[in-house]
């Protein structure tokens, strides 16, 4: 079957409208891409070493991709996913290729099969559907291209439009890779990294004492001082504002802040050092630190995004054997009104704090954190993330939050990928559904077509320019 990349792909269907979206979206599309957060290893750039095969690029690390033919019967061992117990082996990169070809049907209107044929056809210049009877010559195609100078990453991070890249990284990275990519002068491109102090925050995440050991021994105080431990985290925010960092970024399960005075939160440490905390006491502990970040983001300036609701390696038997980031992360509900207020009584009216709250909870959109974002000077609606950003669900955002906000509470698009190559497919797809939502506005009469077309460049450039401070 061929693969064909209509011109006109997500515009409205009545002709008139989709003709307004046209002229929409030809006033965006050559925009560079800002790409405030995102999971992309910096060291990718800094090496600039080819990709390897089309399995590794598309397959191996794309739980995106590996999740659905999981769900088919495929083993994530038949996909290059290494065994961590060493009982399985892990297939070569054709067969893994071979695998997904022949499977390639499962994709069908799904936001990683649109991201793909955007990327075989825009990037590779492949047009026929990848099935069981291609699939080496299409693997033998695309990775003769990976071969040539055209696709090492720096070339293609300038062929597409890259200006900010943020990556995500531990507290207690020494950023070398963005500081050597910050120097070199045959670079022109924005490496930010972006700190993740999860695993540093909450009691119950597994090594969560050893992390504080590591962060006591670079302050020089002892692992048993709560005073220390925020000192250390202060420290290791402004090592990153200092290699060009412009925000924090927290993945909780729930956006719970808990407002404690210092002598609790210090038994609390304690406990929690020990391993001694109730499950209670470890979620307040937790809720309090995320009061302290935001208490932190105040003085030092750093962004704060909140991703919560999503349960983490939700098979047991899948993390045990393959580890996390493979596909059985699941959304949960999720809740902010009650959970975050104490953090919003202290911080909301402040405008130079800069609050994104993300979901993968739909109904939270209109609910709540539309308006949130319409009252507080801080908070800003985070673009639709992971099982959300896809073409259908973000004409569902756009029209769950805007009425409410506007537009000029959101945060502009975000990829949030791992996915080097994906990123221009998903910019694209974000400018082409946020033209195709202002075209019906402007032909119900809603808004006027000069007003739609500074709202589709703000989208695109100034909101993600001054949410994200870049």
């Amino acid at each position: 079957m061929k693969l064909q990349l209509d011109p006109a792909r997500l515009f409205p269907v009545d002709p008139a409208t989709r003709e307004v979206a046209r002229g929409l979206y030809n006033g965006v599309a050559q925009l560079p891409i800002l790409s405030p957060h995102g999971h992309v290893d910096p060291r990718l750039l800094l090496e600039d070493t080819p990709f390897g095969n089309p399995a590794e690029l598309f397959i191996r690390y794309d739980h995106y991709v590996t999740r659905l033919m999981h769900a088919a019967g495929v083993q994530l061992s038949e996909l290059g996913i290494p065994d961590r117990t060493g009982v399985a082996a892990t297939a070569g990169p054709r067969e893994v290729w071979r695998t997904f070809s022949a499977h390639w049907h499962l994709y069908a209107g799904t936001a990683s099969g649109y991201w793909l044929q955007h990327a075989f056809g825009e990037q590779f210049g492949i047009t026929e559907q990848p099935d069981a009877d291609n699939a080496d010559a299409l693997f033998d195609r695309i990775e003769a291209t990976l071969a040539t100078d055209a696709y090492r990453p720096r070339a293609l991070f300038d062929q597409f439009k890259i200006e900010v890249l943020a990556t995500t990284d531990d507290p207690m990275d020494d950023l070398a890779a963005h500081a050597a990519l910050a120097a070199d002068p045959s670079f022109s491109g924005r490496v930010l990294p972006t700190f993740r102090p999860d695993a540093y925050l909450n009691p119950a995440t597994p090594g969560f004492a050893d992390n504080v050991e590591k962060l006591a021994h670079w302050n020089g105080t002892p692992a048993s001082s709560y005073q220390g431990y925020i000192e250390a985290l202060a420290g290791r925010r402004r090592h990153f504002v200092d290699h060009g960092g412009v925000s924090a970024d927290h993945g909780v399960f729930q956006p719970l802040a808990v407002d404690l005075n210092r002598s609790d939160a210090a038994t609390l440490f304690e406990g929690a050092m020990a391993g001694t905390l109730t499950d209670a006491e470890q979620r307040a502990f937790a809720g309090h630190m995320l009061l302290e970040m935001a208490r932190m983001s105040v003085d030092d300036g750093l962004v704060m995004t909140v991703h919560p609701g999503v349960f983490r390696n939700h098979n047991t038997d899948t993390f045990t054997r393959f580890g996390p980031d493979t596909g059985h992360d699941i959304p949960a509900t999720t809740t902010y009104v009650d959970s975050i207020r104490p953090l919003l009584q202290k911080y909301g009216n402040d405008p130079d704090f800069h609050l994104v709250l993300f979901a993968v909870d739909e109904t939270v959109y209109s609910r709540e954190i539309a308006p949130l974002a319409g009252f507080y000077p801080s908070v800003y609606i985070g673009a639709p993330w992971w099982f959300l950003d896809a073409p259908d669900a973000v004409l569902r955002f756009r029209a769950a939050v805007t009425e409410t906000a506007g537009f000029y509470r959101s945060s502009g698009f975000i990829d949030d990928t791992r996915a080097f190559l994906s990123i221009p497919a998903r910019h694209d797809m974000a400018r082409r559904l946020d033209s195709a939502f202002l075209a019906r506005l402007v032909r119900e009469g809603r808004v006027d077509l000069a007003s739609a077309e500074r709202i589709s460049v703000d989208l695109v450039d100034t909101l993600p320019r001054k949410v994200f401070k870049l």
